[in-house]
């Protein structure tokens, strides 16, 4: 019986619980595919590309697919090459031995809680896996006068990952009841044990952090390291031995006048101090805690930076030190694989006047940081100028969520304009996370789209969020994130998806260019919608995308027209032309967005849409528009060989019954064929387009309805049919599948009601 190395739970024969299996990553040194554990993430080798994915090895002779379809990113796109070090999930082993394998978003072995070692055998951990050298048999090298011994280390390569010495590996301690020696610290840097550095082998337990918290260990061989003084060495150099200890003491020491600290760094400054020793003052953001060091994440005014500090391998150092915490941190500032990081010397939790001060600096830079200068409406659009200072409101928001390392979670329809919108806000915020966040990763974290199947964000959405968000706390400590509704929980439908959010405490903005039921303020601290005909979300997530990160404004110029399937403003039609995107430019951007939106319509598929979108040069846009009109041609000719028309009271109606005379499960939905379906069949100012399925409808108007009345009429006509209007921007009616046509033919009197 063990104990799991992420949250101590006794575990039967292994070292992770159930609960951890994907915060671990596993090193397999197997010689069979049936000995992997699926559903756990394993460090592998990229092997060679195929038509189909990528080949990686897991180990000599263990080879699996990464299929190209669980890709988030076109195949040719990925910069991986063959040899390099890759972060896989096993999702399957087939009974032939072929292995199924999916892409990790976590590409670094910092990125995960803890490693552990998988062999035929069972589980070990890293530094179990070493063997402990025989401190008897170690060599060690004499000194010049014959006295203390000095151990060697390992080296050459800085990248190499260094385990520190585990307790198994070091020799007994000295009696201190005679002779004068040093005391060990509570200082998180590892410092090699006399005689046995010479066995330091590389580290499994880490994959960057481990690497460097023992760089300062093997820095100087002449030197006897004062936590490894061994009975040796103080009965025959005690003396030099406290001498250099108080010398080295004083010398790391923060508060020593002769510290090499510099006392007034930035996260922002850290670029041109790599080697040197800093002092930063910050807020702790996130705890992470890994198979090796433990990493604090310190928020300052000018960034983020990750902080590394060890006491031995899967040990919390300053287990005192939480999220929120204002700290002073000294330390060395080190880069690994690209990315900066700070090896802890010492961190302290600011008290009293040292905490107001630098909590009032944070909160002084995060206000200006925040507010964007001005807003500039792209078209000159007279709502959207109106909307100006709620708008600003808005980004102001989002990029506080990013100062404060609160992840921002977009959500949007599933429809060309909602993704336009999504992406738009995307771009710009993508560029201020890598800004702030000094790790590779952070825009993968820190921004996230989550696209909604419509604009209603009912319980079963909520209660996904919310479960994502509390695990994101309770696994990794990170902050609860700022919730975007971009054209989308902006009627009384969503209230309760909402209000599930805000019982955690999660912030939440509403962004619509629909005026907002007036429920909808009671559930979100910011509503900001429009109430204009020719107002589309895209024109107004476009414009919100320009003030919240103008490096980006000139990208978001043709935006608006892309997010109109007609009767688009010319101002916007002018804007997209100056930016270089003719008519049929913008229309083959809006139809390929389109196509995209519907397949696998709950990923955000990020790299393509921003292929399409902003970085088109190859014609992908055309070629997608392509299929997209072919499948939209196919299904409206059938449609229209299926309908039912008629007139009543004057007007024109035409019944599709969308169970029998389309195809489900293909391409276009049911919104986007009615709406097709609706522009090509009406005739004159009064017509009604009814897509009817199994236990929904949709309705398509010429002229403006009210659809909650639509639904309450029609629930008096056939109170046995529980009609109930759900989802009003998508003209949606919901009723009892038993009752279907009582229900179908009370809302098509009730809406006939309502023409003129």
């Amino acid at each position: 019986m063990g104990t799991c190395i992420i949250c101590g739970t006794p575990v039967d024969g292994g070292h992770v619980c159930e609960s951890h299996q994907e915060d671990v990553l596993f090193e397999f040194r197997g010689n069979n595919a049936a000995q992997l554990v699926p559903n756990r993430f394993y460090a592998g080798t990229v092997d060679g590309y195929a038509d189909f994915g990528v080949f990686v090895d897991i180990a000599s002779g263990v080879t699996g697919l990464l299929h190209r379809s669980e890709l988030d990113r076109r195949l040719d796109s990925l910069d991986w090459e063959p040899g390099d070090t890759v972060c896989v999930k096993v999702t399957n082993v087939r009974d032939n031995g072929n292995i199924d394998l999916a892409k990790s978003i976590r590409q670094s072995e910092r990125e995960f809680r803890g490693k552990i070692i998988l062999d035929g055998d069972g589980e070990t951990l890293p530094d179990a896996d070493a063997e402990a050298p025989d401190p008897e048999s170690t060599p060690a090298e004499s000194t010049a006068d014959g006295g203390s011994a000095t151990s060697t280390t390992t080296g050459g390569d800085d990248d190499a990952p260094i385990s520190p010495t585990t307790d198994s590996e070091t020799p007994s301690t000295p009696d201190t009841s005679e002779e004068p020696s040093i005391e060990a610290t509570n200082d998180p840097t590892p410092a090699e044990t006399d005689g046995d550095a010479a066995a330091v082998t590389e580290a499994d337990s880490n994959d960057v952090e481990a690497e460097s918290v023992a760089d300062d260990a093997g820095a100087d061989t002449d030197t006897a390291d004062t936590e490894s003084v061994t009975d040796t060495d103080a009965e025959t150099n005690g003396t030099a031995a406290v001498a250099v200890a108080e010398s080295d003491d004083d010398a790391a020491s923060p508060d020593s006048e002769s510290a090499a600290v510099d006392t007034d760094t930035t996260v922002g400054e850290l670029t041109d101090k790599v080697g040197d020793s800093v002092r930063l003052a910050g807020e702790i953001v996130s705890v992470r805690q890994t198979g090796g060091p433990t990493i604090f994440e310190l928020r300052d005014e000018t960034g983020v930076v990750d902080c590394a500090a060890f006491v031995e391998a899967g040990v919390r150092a300053y287990p005192d030190i939480e999220v929120g915490d204002i700290v002073r941190l000294d330390g060395e500032v080190e880069q690994r694989r690209g990315e900066l990081q700070v090896e802890t010397e010492e961190l302290v939790a600011l008290e009293g006047s040292d905490r107001e001060a630098v909590t009032d600096r944070l909160a002084d830079a995060l206000t200006d940081r925040a507010r964007p200068d001005e807003l500039d409406p792209i078209g000159d659009h007279e709502t959207v100028t109106e909307m100006s200072e709620s708008l600003l409101d808005v980004a102001e928001a989002i990029r506080r969520a990013v100062l404060e390392s609160r992840p921002v979670v977009i959500r949007h329809p599933a429809t060309a304009a909602g993704y336009v919108a999504g992406a738009a806000i995307e771009r710009a915020v993508l560029p201020l996370v890598r800004e702030e966040h000094a790790r590779s990763d952070a825009e993968y974290h820190y921004i996230v789209r989550r696209p909604l199947e419509n604009a209603v964000y009912d319980m079963d959405d909520a209660t996904n969020d919310a479960t994502q968000m509390l695990q994101d706390r309770d696994r990794h400590d990170e902050k609860l994130p700022l919730f975007c509704f971009v054209g989308a929980g902006s009627t009384a439908d969503s209230v309760d998806g909402l209000g599930l959010l805000g019982v955690y405490g999660a912030e939440r903005i509403v962004l619509d260019a629909i005026a907002a039921d007036p429920e909808v303020g009671d559930v979100a601290e910011q509503v900001v919608t429009g109430d204009a005909p020719d107002l589309s979300i895209g024109a107004l997530a476009a414009t919100l995308a320009a003030a919240l990160n103008p490096d980006v404004s000139e990208e978001m110029q043709h935006l608006p027209a892309v997010s109109y399937w007609e009767e688009t403003p010319e101002a916007y039609t002018a804007a997209a032309e100056a930016a270089g995107y003719d008519a049929e430019q913008v229309r083959h951007l809006r139809e390929a967005i389109a196509l995209e939106a519907y397949y696998q319509s709950y990923q955000d598929k990020r790299e393509l849409i921003t292929d399409l979108l902003f970085d088109d040069a190859g014609g992908l846009a055309g070629h997608i528009a392509e299929q997209f009109r072919e499948k939209l041609d196919d299904e409206l000719q059938t449609a229209q060989a299926n309908l039912d028309r008629r007139e009543q009271d004057g007007v024109g109606v035409a019944v599709l019954d969308t169970d029998q005379y389309t195809h489900r499960f293909d391409f276009p939905p049911t919104t986007l064929l009615l709406d097709e379906l609706h522009y090509v069949e009406r005739d004159d100012d009064a017509f009604l387009t009814v897509g009817v399925g199994m236990d929904e409808l949709y309705l398509r108007s010429s002229q403006p309805i009210d659809l909650r009345a639509v639904a309450d009429a029609a629930a008096e006509a056939a109170p046995e049919a529980d009609v109930t209007a759900r989802g009003i921007r998508d003209g949606r009616i919901e009723f009892l599948s038993g009752r279907r046509e009582a229900a179908q033919e009370a809302v098509i009197d009730a809406a006939v009601g309502q023409f003129e």
